[in-house]
């Protein structure tokens, strides 16, 4: 007989929390601290969406996103989980850049950046000044006309070498592309420049299970394997959720899904006005991506002096088509030493990312699928070895996901990285307006992707829930 998932849970909650990735777990920690009755439910036999790790028998562990997030992080932790988690949000220091316009190793902060700026690449130290007070000045509420383009071309004309040392991580951390809003930029890239860029030292494993413990302690009651079906509304209100074959009142529903699906799979576009729903038809997803997960021996190591995140390329200029292409020019190595997880065996792991496109990948049968993976781990270890001596011999496990992967165990659509473009920032805020009761917290808008971006988005959600409620 199958395992009842749902066992012992109750017929009404005032809160269903659908997803638990970090928007989603923020939302219904902040929310069971504050006296709510919460269900949380996950489709996944594991908690953090894209926050989340995997394991191998010969004891690699790898995680799939944590390399790496701004000091804000810490901060936002410490407010909204507890104390425990934000100590273990530490800095990483070796951010590296290669490519034929230029090679450095960075801090990755406002300081290093003025100095490079400056000294390396030749610019006044006025126009740096006020190239960063611009980013840090912007805001959610701005006119949101200027590109991040036309933001470079402003400072910088003609400077491509300075829009791949801005742009790069950028692209890496949310997905961001020249060709979208000025916004989307400057405030993920000026919460970078605080303090650089941190990590959680122990791993997304830990970390997650720090958080379920969390959410415990606040009476959250935490469900895996549990599938939203259907959001149920009558006159423009939150009904109930039908969770796997139960259907469970609530007073309140945060979607950490996919806001597309969420619109239109879970609650059904009938039941929302034609404008909105216009809106919606028009919101763009974000892309996918690709990863090649690689392990060395348990007896070989790393040189430090490798970094931490390597923004590797071997194309000329930065180009947002060059990103998504296929043909691979550029990837972003992560390196893992054993102070990553130092409760654990010793081992140095390389995860190697790059931004893609679902209609590169949807068509292909199994052997081309196959194959292309196959394709996809040889180029990462021959761009690999200038990095790593011998990598081809050294790797002793490797391992490739895909937009198809990412797809399978979130369940976003198109496997979209970084949830919906900027656009649909607005809907998502708008839904509430249209249900009562209904809300989205998660990847939109590309300001709210990434970790930090996520979590504070929780604690935004969560604040309008509490006023609802009360």
């Amino acid at each position: 007989m199958p395992k009842d998932f749902l066992a012992g849970a109750k017929d009404e909650y005032d809160v269903i929390v659908i997803g638990s990735g970090l928007a989603g777990l923020t939302s219904a920690n902040i929310l069971g601290a504050a006296g709510y009755q919460v269900l949380l439910i996950e489709q996944h036999y594991k908690l953090g969406g894209m926050a989340t790790w995997f394991k191998r028998p010969s004891g690699h562990v790898f995680d799939v996103s944590l390399h790496g997030f701004p000091y804000g992080m810490k901060k936002s932790c410490r407010r909204y989980w507890n104390q425990d988690i934000a100590d273990r949000i530490i800095p990483l220091l070796g951010i590296r850049f290669d490519n034929p316009q230029f090679s450095l190793t960075t801090p990755y902060d406002r300081e290093n950046f003025t100095k490079l700026l400056t000294s390396q690449f030749g610019v006044e130290h006025e126009t740096v000044t006020q190239f960063f007070d611009a980013a840090g000045n912007m805001n959610f509420y701005d006119e949101q006309q200027m590109t991040t383009g036309e933001l470079f071309e402003n400072f910088f004309p003609g400077r491509q070498d300075i829009i791949r040392l801005l742009m790069e991580p950028i692209t890496y951390a949310n997905g961001s592309t020249l060709e979208d809003p000025a916004i989307t930029y400057g405030i993920v890239f000026s919460n970078f420049m605080r303090k650089g860029v941190y990590t959680f030292q122990g791993g997304t494993d830990m970390l997650i299970n720090m958080m379920h413990d969390e959410l415990k302690r606040n009476n959250v009651d935490v469900r895996i394997k549990c599938s939203a079906n259907k959001i149920n509304t009558r006159r423009g209100v939150v009904e109930s959720v039908q969770v796997n074959d139960r259907t469970i009142r609530c007073r309140s529903v945060v979607s950490n899904a996919n806001l597309l699906t969420t619109i239109f799979k879970m609650v059904g576009e009938e039941v929302f006005d034609k404008d909105y729903i216009d809106d919606a038809r028009n919101v763009r997803l974000n892309n996918s991506s690709t990863q090649v997960y690689m392990a060395l021996a348990e007896n070989d190591s790393i040189d430090p002096i490798t970094g931490d995140l390597l923004f590797s390329s071997t194309a000329d200029r930065f180009e947002t088509d060059l990103l998504l292409s296929r043909d691979i020019t550029s990837r972003t190595f992560s390196f893992y030493y054993p102070s990553t997880r130092p409760h654990a065996n010793p081992r140095h792991l390389i995860v190697s990312s790059t931004n893609a496109n679902w209609d590169d990948w949807i068509h292909l049968d199994d052997e081309e699928y196959k194959a292309s993976k196959e394709e996809l781990i040889d180029t990462t270890l021959g761009a690999l070895e200038k990095y790593v001596p011998n990598a081809r011999e050294r790797i002793i496990f490797a391992e490739a996901s895909t937009p198809r992967t990412f797809a399978h165990y979130t369940q976003h659509q198109n496997g979209a990285s970084f949830g919906t473009k900027f656009e649909g920032l607005a809907v998502s805020r708008g839904l509430p307006e249209q249900i009562k009761g209904l809300y989205h917290a998660g990847s939109v808008g590309i300001i709210m992707s990434g970790w930090l971006g996520a979590i504070n988005y929780g604690v935004i959600v969560s604040n309008d829930v509490d006023a609802q409620l009360m």
